[in-house]
């Protein structure tokens, strides 16, 4: 075989193994959608649940449930105000919810729209119920400038609050109460 017939045979045969890689990829890449619709219950600002199936709102995190924030000087339910926004988002007919990947909690990470076609996620961030949590920036910068929701005044971001409830739990937890309790702090 001629030198010239071999180079057209090894790059053709390199072209169709890229071909076939690339082929593989999209493959992996594409993981099939799972699609919620019916009657959503929010059980808080992030989270869905329908029948026994649970989701989590994917790219934001609103204030936990209990959770208070501050505006004007006083205290305001922020966690609960975050569940009704969220649930007043999902009553609407038509609102559709898709992922493809489950959180470390075993619930579906979402994107839930409206039956107009909104993104939920995107409104509870533009309407400062959330905040952004990687995928809502410009969303969240909106907010802020309008001094929506969480941003009207201070609040803790879920996260932090999340952490110190974990730390306050357990053995630490017992000896921070008791010390309070016999006036150690």
């Amino acid at each position: 075989m001629t030198r010239g017939l071999r180079l057209i045979r090894d790059g053709v045969t390199a072209f169709a193994l890229l071909a076939l890689v690339a082929l593989i990829a999209a493959k992996l890449n594409d993981a099939a959608k799972i699609e919620h619709a019916g009657a959503f219950h929010a059980a808080d600002g992030d989270s869905l649940v329908l029948g026994d199936g649970r989701l989590r709102l994917e790219g934001i995190d609103a204030p936990e449930l209990n959770q208070s924030c501050e505006r004007a000087g006083k205290a305001w339910a922020c966690g609960r105000a975050a569940r009704a926004a969220l649930q007043e988002m999902v009553l609407a007919s038509g609102t559709l919810c898709q992922g493809s990947r489950r959180d470390r909690y075993d619930r579906l990470l979402v994107v839930c729209r409206s039956g107009a076609g909104g993104d939920i996620n995107a409104a509870m961030v533009r309407r400062g119920m959330a905040i952004s949590y990687g995928d809502y920036g410009k969303e969240e910068a909106e907010a802020k400038a309008q001094r929506a929701g969480l941003w009207a005044g201070t609040f803790e971001r879920p996260r932090d609050v999340r952490d110190h409830a974990r730390q306050s739990s357990g053995f630490d937890g017992a000896l921070r109460f008791i010390g309070q309790m016999v006036g150690w702090e």
